[in-house]
């Protein structure tokens, strides 16, 4: 018998995986532009590939996201539509181009197929992939009758997220 993670996991496989283009809200979190301490939440939807506990996102380096997740990994997600949200950190796994990018790459291209290139420019070494790998993530179904609460960390279903 599974248990409920394993579910969880099999519902975020099923919504978001087998190289489907997915849009999620992604949350930052910003420095006043003054450079003060006070931090201001930021969000945008982006097209991501689901793989693994990991989304990836083809964007340009220099873009406020990626400048922002260079100050505070933190971030906050949701599958637009689909009921399912969390938190994870983001990572820059650099240029589209570098070699150890090249699966990787293969696979944006194939799930982002459609806009790809029109959106990409492949040849800037700041067209990069982010890697949100999540850490905790919530699934509503039927309304939020049935939740999965997911600690991808420990790998186990939690009582609250």
């Amino acid at each position: 018998m599974s248990s409920r993670y394993e579910e969880g996991l099999r519902l975020i496989e099923e919504s978001c995986g087998n190289g489907k283009d997915n849009v999620i809200a992604l949350s930052t979190i910003g420095m006043e532009p003054s450079g003060g301490k006070v931090t201001f939440p930021y969000v945008r939807e982006v097209d991501a590939y689901y793989e693994d506990g990991v989304f990836y996102v083809t964007t340009w380096g220099k873009s406020n996201k990626m400048q922002q997740i260079a100050q505070n990994k933190e971030v906050a997600f949701t599958v637009c539509l689909q009921g399912i949200s969390g938190n994870g950190i983001g990572e820059n796994l650099g240029w589209v181009l570098d070699p150890k990018n090249a699966e990787l790459r293969a696979k944006l291209r194939n799930a982002f197929a459609d806009w790809y290139d029109d959106a990409n420019n492949e040849q800037d070494e700041n067209c990069v992939i982010l890697a949100i790998r999540i850490t905790r993530c919530s699934i509503f179904r039927d309304h939020g009758a049935v939740r999965y609460n997911m600690d991808f960390v420990n790998k186990v279903e939690t009582a609250e997220v």
